[in-house]
């Protein structure tokens, strides 16, 4: 086929341009949220940061921070990245090797650890790193075993200071001092200095927390030896054992930080903005053929003088290259604002590093003038098919009545989609953890699917079933119900995208509240403790026996609270999951006198090696109490503790509760999060650190849900927001359309007065129909993923769900009555 423009489809075009609007506005809309999501993905995809603590040090040797996971074997198997809760360490032995290497000048082991002094949080590394960061000892020396560099005016040369390290208080000697706030490039920094400490390397290393381990080695080069043959160099000496950068890779070195946000970014535009560009290419499609279907007396009028199919068909095309272009090409801009703040957002919320800059280039812009002009000529070709091959006569017949909706490619689909999401809720259902979730998620696409090919015959019985109570309200409305009746391809057109705003809306935001509301519950029930001491940089270690010893305590235990990645998942779709968890120190009798778990099955033992989980998480991993569960700890180490319990609220508290012993050398920070406490009072434990009662705690634990809800609420409103438009374009389409119906009813008597009423009537039924149909998907999806992710049923807050509601029934009403009353005017 040719699509050359030709002499009718251009006239079309400019002499009836109001038919070509809503087809304007929905492939606008389609491209625009194409283009916002493929800019996020981008983004994900090339997002990069230059080093930071790494800047002088042009190669770089650290242990990947992200865990490969592999399922299945052969054809089968896959891999997948997953970024690390903490920071993975590589072994102290290869700082010899990486400085052995013929272009090495030297190798520096490099460790950042926390540690205290006089309650004030201080930064701790080794002396060795300011060969590449560049401090400079304003007096003094350098340190040997047992001293200390501290950031002036921290102390003088020859003082005697005592620093709280992992291992306890210990006394150090000052050896020299280094200018406050001096930067990696030797400049002052303004603002307020960060305290730091500096000990001999070897020190550094034994008192991190994490002996024989550090976090990276910096390779320093040879004069004259290139960064590349450097890095080539050391990579060849450490094989496997580390993974070497240079350039702006070196930030990989530094954290996780950069690899989170390249996770979340290429989730929300590569899974959201899938799901995102199914709708709108689904409803873009359907704005096109309904805009070819209203328009099918006018086919019908051309086969009869003697058009071709083969013209018709080239007709149609031509009109959708002229609109499908332009309309793409508009919602570009609109797209990369909503992915400006969208991103902007995001990196407000600290989600997103500071450095990563938004990635714009031309291929998620193509790709959406792509997806628009091919969404457009797809949907344009399939509703031409029938006016351009059927008899000249039968065309004309078609035309004044609409024919049986029943196709033979859409409807065995469509019923295959319905079985299908009937099957997933089934499933869901009938099972618990991860499972139920995932197969949830397939019952609302597959319902979804499966309105969008059965439109026609779920509206004819929507309109039956509807249309029952109106028949006894009047006139207008009993007229409301038979023009739904026998216009069914037309209400389908209009209940189509309400359904899916009602459905996907319900579902991201419900989801949210429900596990919100879980969680809450079981904060409420499993909090016992009546005083909690919290601190930003940790506690010390002798903080806990204070916290014990003071008046009227009865009870203290020790929280380090971190994550650890548990597989979950059946078969060979597994993957790793971060789930919260907390350390504890302290006696398992004394836990359960501040956390009421409510253990399941098992016992709280905590022993070297036994770890307790919640029975959800146990579910997903396929485990139970006995079975050894293998992990993966916060540095990315492997462990195989064996579950002495499971329990019902880790929601709300932890989903997995370990010895802290177990935990410590894996984290960076080995000082207790938090203490619990039970008895005593808040004048006994001030001092402390922060104090909050359980209310207050509760209460700052929710602010971390924030990011999640706004992520979760955004997306409902974009796929909402779409949706809603899309719903507005088609009413108005399909009211506009039909100005010779509204002038012949005025023709015949009918007051204007009774023509609104029918139009609220008709508004008013196809609103209904899709809030009925779209909260029974979203209802469908959420039962079973609730029942899975929670144990508990969906929270749907009255308040919200009725905002929803409302908004459909006025967006319904308005969008009909409006362009009605136009109608009315040019009929007059």
């Amino acid at each position: 086929m040719a699509y050359v423009p030709n002499g009718l489809a251009r006239a079309a075009v400019r002499f009836k341009p109001a038919a070509f609007a809503g087809t304007f506005v929905a492939l606008m809309m389609a491209s625009l949220i194409v283009a916002a999501c493929g800019i996020l993905l981008e983004t994900g995809l090339r997002a990069s940061v230059p080093p930071e603590r790494y800047a002088g040090a042009p190669v770089v040797a650290a242990a990947d921070q992200s865990v490969h996971f592999v399922t299945g074997s052969g054809e089968d198997r896959s891999e997948e990245a997953t970024p690390l809760p903490d920071q993975a360490r590589i072994d102290n032995s290869l700082v010899a090797e990486a400085g052995s290497v013929p272009g090495a000048r030297t190798a520096v082991p490099d460790v950042t650890f926390p540690v205290k002094s006089g309650g004030k949080d201080v930064t701790a590394h080794g002396w060795g790193s300011t060969a590449f960061t560049g401090e400079q000892l304003t007096a003094g020396r350098a340190p040997q075993p047992g001293e200390v560099v501290l950031a002036a005016p921290g102390g003088h040369v020859g003082d005697r200071t005592t620093l709280i390290t992992a291992d306890g208080p210990r006394d150090f000697r000052v050896s020299g001092t280094v200018r406050a706030g001096q930067s990696t490039s030797g400049q002052s920094t303004p603002g307020q200095p960060t305290p730091t400490a500096w000990f001999a390397d070897s020190e550094a290393v034994r008192i991190s927390g994490h002996p024989g381990r550090v976090d990276a080695i910096a390779v320093l080069p040879k004069q004259g030896v290139s960064d590349d043959t450097l890095k080539s160099q050391v990579a060849h000496a450490l094989g496997k054992k580390a993974d070497v950068h240079t350039g702006d890779d070196r930030s990989a070195a530094e954290g996780s930080s950069l690899a989170y946000a390249k996770e979340m970014l290429t989730g929300l535009g590569g899974s959201f903005g899938g799901i995102a560009a199914l709708t709108a290419v689904f409803t873009a499609a359907g704005t096109v053929a309904l805009s070819v279907g209203q328009r099918a007396r006018e086919y019908a009028l051309l086969r009869a003088i003697g058009t071709t199919p083969r013209q018709i068909r080239r007709t149609i095309a031509t009109e959708t290259l002229l609109v499908a272009p332009a309309a793409a090409a508009v919602g570009l801009l609109p797209g990369i604002a909503l992915a400006t703040w969208w991103f902007g957002q995001l990196k407000d919320k600290g989600a997103i590093p500071e450095a990563v800059d938004l990635s714009v280039s031309f291929i998620p812009l193509v790709s959406a003038v792509g997806v628009a002009v091919l969404t457009a000529l797809g949907a344009g070709y399939m509703a031409a098919r029938r006016p351009s091959r059927i008899k000249p006569g039968q065309a004309l017949s078609e035309a004044s009545v609409e024919r049986v909706p029943l196709g033979w490619i859409r409807t065995p689909l469509g019923i295959a989609a319905a079985v299908g999401g009937a099957i997933f809720a089934g499933f869901a259902a009938h099972n618990t953890g991860e499972d139920a979730a995932n197969a949830a998620l397939g019952v609302v696409m597959l319902f979804m699917l499966a309105v969008a090919l059965l439109g026609p015959l779920v509206a004819r019985g929507c309109a039956a079933l509807f249309g029952l109570p109106l028949r006894g309200a009047g006139a207008p409305a009993s007229l409301a119900a038979a023009n739904s009746r026998s216009n069914a391809r037309r209400l389908a057109s209009a209940i189509t995208p309400i359904v899916l705003a009602m459905a996907f809306s319900s579902v991201l935001v419900f989801m949210h509240t429900s596990e919100e509301r879980v969680a809450a519950d079981q904060q409420r029930a499993g909090i016992t403790a009546d005083h909690i001491v919290t601190s930003d940089g940790g506690l010390a270690p002798q903080t806990l026996a204070k916290a014990a010893d003071a008046k009227g305590v009865t009870s203290a235990v020790g929280l380090l609270k971190s994550s650890v990645l548990v597989p979950v998942g059946s078969g060979g779709d597994r993957w790793l999951e971060s789930a919260s968890t907390q350390g504890v120190t302290g006696t398992a009798a004394g836990l359960a006198r501040v956390q009421d778990l409510k253990v399941e099955t098992g016992a709280l033992k905590l022993g070297r090696g036994q770890i307790a989980v919640d029975a959800a998480l146990a579910t997903s991993a396929h485990v139970k109490t006995g079975d050894r569960l293998d992990i993966r700890l916060p540095d990315g180490t492997k462990a195989s503790p064996t579950v002495v319990a499971t329990y019902g609220r880790g929601l709300g508290l932890s989903q997995v509760t370990m010895p802290a012993a177990d935990l410590k050398q894996h984290v960076t920070s080995s000082f207790a999060t938090e203490i619990w406490t039970r008895g005593g009072s808040a004048q006994a434990l001030a001092g402390l650190g922060t104090l909050k009662d359980r209310d207050g705690y509760a209460t700052a634990r929710s602010m971390d849900n924030e990011l999640n809800a706004w992520a979760n609420t955004t997306m409902a409103a974009v796929l909402g927001g779409f949706a809603a438009v899309a719903a507005v374009n088609t009413l108005v389409m399909t009211v506009l359309d039909r100005r010779r119906e509204l002038g012949t009813l005025r023709l015949i008597g009918s007051t204007r007065r009774q023509v609104m009423r029918m139009i609220r009537w008709e508004a008013l039924l196809v609103a209904c129909a899709g809030i009925v149909i779209g909260s029974a998907i979203a209802f469908a999806t959420l039962v079973p993923m609730m029942k899975g992710l929670t144990g508990e049923s969906p929270y749907v807050p009255p308040l919200v769900y009725g905002s929803f509601v409302g908004a459909v029934l006025v967006l319904g009403l308005a969008s009909a009555t409006i362009p009605a009353r136009a109608a009315l005017k040019s009929a007059a």
